[in-house]
Order: structure tokens, then sequence, then C-alpha cells
């Protein structure tokens, strides 16, 4: 068992901590593989599900049903956060991955325009609101269970694997998708091909349900089970309105430019920069092959040096070089240009990824954590992640694409406010929340 500071004990061995991440990271990474998988085979299936016309309107398309699962997020944000936090971690993680099971099967048995119409569409945007509950709720479980399940100064390190594994997701998805580029012809990943990373999604969540079934609860929920009628609640999350408006305002650069260069990268190498869809897709995977390999290293230095600094520094990164990356990135030309832009704009983006989950776990108290983290990040992403996308696409078509650049730069802007005037929580003992562990 963990004493009450935290640390290990002869009962509890180092590898059970590492059990406990690696069953919460391992299905974090399958719900992000179905999520991003819809916008990496976006190209593919655009067409599929609406009338001919212009490239870019089937993009803005797709783009707005992907939004849609972001404005569903917070509704799952409420409902799994409660879950999380009257029920346990573990309830609410099974529950995500159930849901996001069911939505990939849809996606891939949804009829195309030719078969049904507008049906398929339908069917689409059903599949994106059972993801948008799902992920809505894994966020804050994920991020809850990670942060809980490791020792004080272990933290960063830690939830820094909520990102290695969305990451990983991500990366697994590119990888089918370069896969499927060197095994099927144009016209068949067009036609069919981008139906089988939704099997393969869909597969995966049924594995990590066996897997989250046998999971250890976090010992800070165990420990804090006493019954209260307020846990998990709204009553409870407005006791600490000043935490939940932290959240949503340090959220707000980060979600953006996270979603910028990650699942809008690939079509903004290849339907603004001019690269080929293939030499797009491997900018983007080897780009997040390597941001994925210093989300720990940054989240252990901030056990060192604290969170605040790594947010400032991404926040002033962001802020400005955004918009000189940005137009380099559009005038690359080939693969290498490409991918050390990218891997630029990634490094920057690290000081928020690799730490944002354990900050924002460690503002609440345990009773209302889950829902704490859940509700406001999902608002934030609703509002600037979801819309990031659509919002580049629609400057995109006005013409004015520049204008992108400086709405990320902006939203960096306004989160560094907040970084620089809020406290440092490293220190912050979980069971306690507000108290230094020393």
């Amino acid at each position: 068992m963990e004493t009450s500071t935290g640390h290990t004990s002869t009962g509890q061995t180092s590898a059970g901590h590492w059990k406990k991440i690696w069953i919460g990271s391992a299905g974090n990474m399958v719900e992000w593989f179905d999520w991003f998988v819809y916008a990496s085979f976006a190209t593919y299936f655009a067409g599929a599900f609406f009338p001919a016309g212009n490239d870019t309107a089937k993009l803005m398309n797709t783009a707005g049903i992907f939004a849609v699962g972001f404005f569903m997020r917070p509704v799952g944000g409420w409902l799994l956060g409660r879950v999380g936090d009257r029920r346990g971690r573990k309830a609410a993680l099974t529950l995500t991955v159930t849901l996001m099971s069911a939505s990939a099967v849809l996606i891939a048995l949804a009829p195309t325009y030719a078969v049904a119409g507008y049906g398929g569409v339908a069917v689409l945007l059903v599949a994106r609101l059972l993801q948008g509950l799902s992920v809505g709720g894994e966020y804050a479980a994920s991020a809850t269970y990670l942060t809980e399940a490791s020792a004080p100064g272990r933290r960063g390190f830690a939830s820094s694997f909520q990102y290695v594994s969305m990451t990983a997701g991500q990366i697994a998805g590119l990888g089918l998708l370069i896969l499927l580029q060197h095994t099927l012809t144009g016209a068949q990943l067009h036609s069919w091909g981008w139906r089988i990373p939704f099997v393969v999604g869909a597969l995966g969540a049924a594995v990590i349900f066996y897997l989250r079934r046998s999971m250890l609860e976090t010992e800070a929920y165990e420990e804090s089970a006493a019954a209260d009628d307020d846990r998990g609640t709204i009553r409870a999350l407005l006791r600490h309105k000043r935490e939940a408006l932290l959240v949503m305002a340090l959220t707000m650069g980060g979600t953006v430019a996270y979603y910028t260069y990650t699942t809008y990268l690939t079509k903004y190498l290849s339907n603004s920069a001019g690269l080929s869809k293939q030499t797009a897709t491997l900018v983007s995977f080897f780009a997040l092959i390597v941001f994925a390999c210093i989300q720990p290293l940054a989240g252990a230095l901030s056990d060192r040096i604290g969170r605040r600094p790594l947010l400032i520094t991404f926040a002033v990164g962001s802020t400005f070089l955004t918009v000189p990356i940005m137009t380099m990135l559009k005038h690359a030309g080939s693969f290498w240009p490409a991918l050390g832009l990218s891997l630029l704009a990634l490094v920057i983006v690290t000081g928020y990824t690799s730490i944002n989950a354990c900050v924002k776990a460690e503002l609440f108290p345990t009773g209302v954590r889950s829902l704490g983290v859940a509700l406001p990040y999902a608002l934030a992403n609703a509002l600037f992640g979801g819309t990031a996308e659509y919002v580049a696409l629609w400057f995109k078509d006005g013409g004015i694409e520049s204008g992108f650049y400086w709405y990320v730069a902006g939203c960096a802007a306004v989160s560094l406010v907040v970084y620089l005037t809020m406290r440092e929580t490293r220190d912050i003992d979980l069971k306690s929340t507000g108290v230094p562990t020393s």
C-alpha cells in the first residue's frame, strides 16, 4: 500500500505503478487512434458522404462533423466525470472505451452518399457524437488516473504518458495510412480502404475493454471513498469556480496549437503547401514519433523545476513563432524542410502537452477532481480545439489563410497571461489539494 505521503512501501512496488500507467495509457491510445483516424483519413472519405463539388468544401463538411464531436465533449465530460468521481476512475475508463468501440463500428459500416444519400452523413454524425461523449470523459479519467497513480515527485513524468499514448494512437493511425497508401490504389482507398482503420479501432477497443475490467483503482480515490452526496456534482464543482475557469484559460492556447500541428498538419501540408498526400503523411508520422519520445523528458523536467516554466515557454514560443513557422511551412516544398519546421513547432507545444494533465488534476480535491478536469477542459476544447481545423479551412476558403496563423498566436497569448499569474502546482498534496507535500 501507499503511505500517507504517497511513497511506496514494500507492499506496493514500482511495478504496480507501471502497471496502472500502462493499462491507463494503452486504453487512451486506442481512444485517440479512433479519434484521430477520422481526421487522418478525411481526405479519402470526404467524397464518399457528400455530392461532387469543391474539394475544400468537402473537407469543410467533414471538418464540421469533426467539430460536432467536440461539442459533445462537455456532455461527456460532465457525465463521465461524474461517474469517475462517484463510481471510481476504473468505471469511467471502462465506459469510455465501450462508447468509442461503438462509434468505430458505426463509421466502418456507414453507407456512402451513392447508397443512402445523406443517410450516411447521419450515421457519421451519430458516430462522432458517441466519440465526443467518450473522449470528453476519457481525457479527465485518464489524466486523473495517471496523476493519482504516481508518487508526488513523479507526477509530471507519469502524467506525460497521456500524450505519449494519445500521440501513439495518432502514429498508429498514420502508420496504417502509410501502409494502405503503399498497398492499395488511390481509387481503392477512396472507395473502401478508408473503412479499414475503423475496423482496427473497434477491435483494439474490445481488447482494452477486457484489460480495463481488471485494472486497479487509484489509492487516492480509495482512501477518499467515504460517502459524500456532493462527489462529482456541479454543486461541488461550483465551489471551485476559480480553478474551473483556470483550466479553461490555460487550455485555450495549448489545444489550438496541438490540433494545428497534429490533426490539421497533414491536410495543411497537402492542401496548402502543395506536398503529395504521401509526403505530408510521412512528415506527420516522423514528427509525431519524436514528439511522443520527448513528452516524458519534459514531464520529468517539470518534476524538478516546476510546471509554470514549461507552460510559459510554450506560450511565449507559440505567441511569437507561430506566424513564421506556418508561413515557412507553406513554402517548405519538400520533406526535410517540412519535417524540421514541424518538429520545431511540436517541441514548443511539448511545454503544454507534457504536463497539462497533471496541472489540471493538481488543482482539484479528489471528490471533484475528475469532473473538475473534464468539464472545463471539454468546454475549452469545444470552443477552440474542435474548431481549429474548421477555422483554418474557413480562412483558406476566404483567401486569407494567414489570418489563421494570427488566430493561433492570439490564443497562445491569452494563455500566456494565465501562466504568468497562476500558482505553481508541483508540490500540491493530491489528498489535500492546496497543501504542499513538503
